[in-house]
């Protein structure tokens, strides 16, 4: 996940980082972090955006007075749980660690464990300026430790920063002047520094030499990035160019097709992705649900493409946006029927005609499909919480309950899914008027997790008023 720029996230993200920058210049940083966050969500490698959420949350903190000794423990002790969360999403999921620990941030925004954190986080997603942002802050709260300093000094060089390397380096080494680690440390970085204005290390790799050229620190940062994506769009252009080739010699090669279907989807060339793929349907191996889901999802990339090129500043923006948006649900729910129709036995597919029927808001062909899909034990479950939900809609509080009950006892562990059943449980009695049974099932959720959806508030609320 290489870092990017505003400029190629997408159109609809782009007018939230710029109130989210509007926000933070008029020092609201409570709705500038709040705007910083929703393009983050969608956009986890933006470094402007999270830099100037950074910025916003170190603000927030300045406007309040900063945080005395006490504050500071108190914030840290409060905030250990999220940490540990994050901690524990690290080794699944990087992006959802770096988000708890962002949130974090925003009531503690020097927090170390929170920062330790983003730094993996980053590490396993390629994002150097972020490694090296945090860092900054580990090295802030902790001048003497040398480890954080040899770890800032060696990310900042990745970056193409080594005269900040060295002096990240050099400070500590006054403190500790004997000491070898430190003194090996500068003296790697400072090769690297010789190696670079030598250009030894472009003619070893062949990549050419622009650092030498390049004083700014973020330009040299920005020309990499442009290179990696025009890498990306070289290297797709070369295998497209290599297997129509070799497709000459072999018309009919499933795999060829597949992938030369798979890279103009890629390269958002739609209609050229779906000739090949209707090309591969009369070989041997076109009757496959997966070849036809991929048709599917294929066509639906063409319909959120063409949201993606809609200009968000026009006055019709939102009523074309949503016409584009039925039109894609109209066809997601036809070409669905089509899958079942052709392969009725798929409770997979079963379980996807059931959720594009909920979406839709046909309730009674919703309820139908599920009812099915539950028989597909890696959809039960799932299939389940939908069920529950469509009875909910149509007001039959007590099978929805009891459908969730049900759901609920078959799932050992407390997962966010879990955390799904149960809550919507909570809703479902909520709307058969036992507050009791619900706040029973909002609390089983606040015990392990206070800030999941409203529980927090619904919870808090509740003891309030005791």
């Amino acid at each position: 996940m290489p870092e990017k720029s505003v400029n190629e996230i997408p159109r609809d993200l782009r007018p939230l980082f710029t109130k989210g920058n509007d926000a933070l210049a008029r020092e609201n940083f409570d709705y500038a972090i709040a705007l910083f966050h929703q393009v983050l969500a969608r956009e986890p490698a933006v470094f402007e955006c999270r830099r100037a959420l950074r910025k916003s949350q170190l603000g927030k903190a300045d406007a309040k007075g900063g945080a005395g000794f006490f504050k500071k423990v108190f914030s840290s002790a409060g905030s250990a749980p999220q940490v540990a969360k994050a901690q524990m999403a690290l080794g699944k999921n990087p992006a959802e660690a770096m988000a708890i620990a962002e949130q974090v941030l925003d009531t503690d925004p020097t927090n170390s464990g929170a920062h330790k954190v983003i730094v993996e986080a980053a590490t396993a997603l390629e994002m150097p300026q972020t490694i090296v942002m945090s860092l900054e802050m580990l090295v802030k709260n902790s001048p003497k430790d040398k480890a954080f300093a040899i770890q800032l000094a060696n990310a900042l060089a990745d970056i193409g920063n080594v005269k900040r390397a060295e002096q990240v380096l050099t400070e500590p080494l006054q403190l500790f002047p004997g000491d070898a680690d430190l003194a090996q440390a500068l003296k790697n970085i400072s090769a690297r520094r010789t190696l670079a204005e030598g250009g030894y290390n472009e003619l070893a790799t062949g990549e050419g030499s622009y650092r030498d050229i390049l004083r700014n620190e973020e330009e040299a940062v920005e020309l990499e990035q442009g290179q990696r994506v025009h890498k990306t769009e070289d290297t797709a252009e070369r295998l497209i160019a290599e297997y129509e080739a070799r497709l000459g010699k072999e018309p009919n090669q499933p795999k060829l097709l597949r992938s030369l279907a798979e890279l103009y989807t890629q390269k958002k060339q739609f209609d050229r992705a779906l000739s090949y793929y209707e090309r591969l349907k009369v070989t041997d191996q076109g009757a496959d649900a997966g070849l036809d889901r991929a048709i599917a999802e294929t066509n639906v990339r063409r319909f959120e493409h063409q949201v993606e090129q809609l200009d968000v500043a026009a006055p019709d923006y939102a009523e074309r946006a949503a016409l584009i948006q039925a039109e894609k649900l109209a066809f997601q729910v036809a070409e669905c029927q089509k899958r079942v129709e052709k392969y009725p036995t798929d409770l997979a597919i079963r379980y996807e005609m059931g959720v594009l029927n909920f979406q839709a808001g046909k309730i009674g062909e919703a309820i139908a499909e599920f009812q099915k899909a539950q028989s597909n034990p890696h959809k039960r479950l799932p299939a389940m919480n939908y069920l529950a939900q469509c009875f909910a809609k149509r007001k039959m509080f007590d099978l929805a309950a009891k459908t969730l009950q049900n759901a609920i006892k078959e799932k050992l562990a407390f997962d966010d899914e879990k955390k799904e059943l149960i809550y919507n449980l909570g809703c479902v009695f909520e709307n058969m008027g036992k507050k009791e049974d619900a706040i029973e099932q909002f609390k089983l959720i606040y015990e392990v997790d206070s800030s999941y959806k409203d529980v927090g508030p619904k919870v808090e609320a509740y003891y309030a008023g005791q």
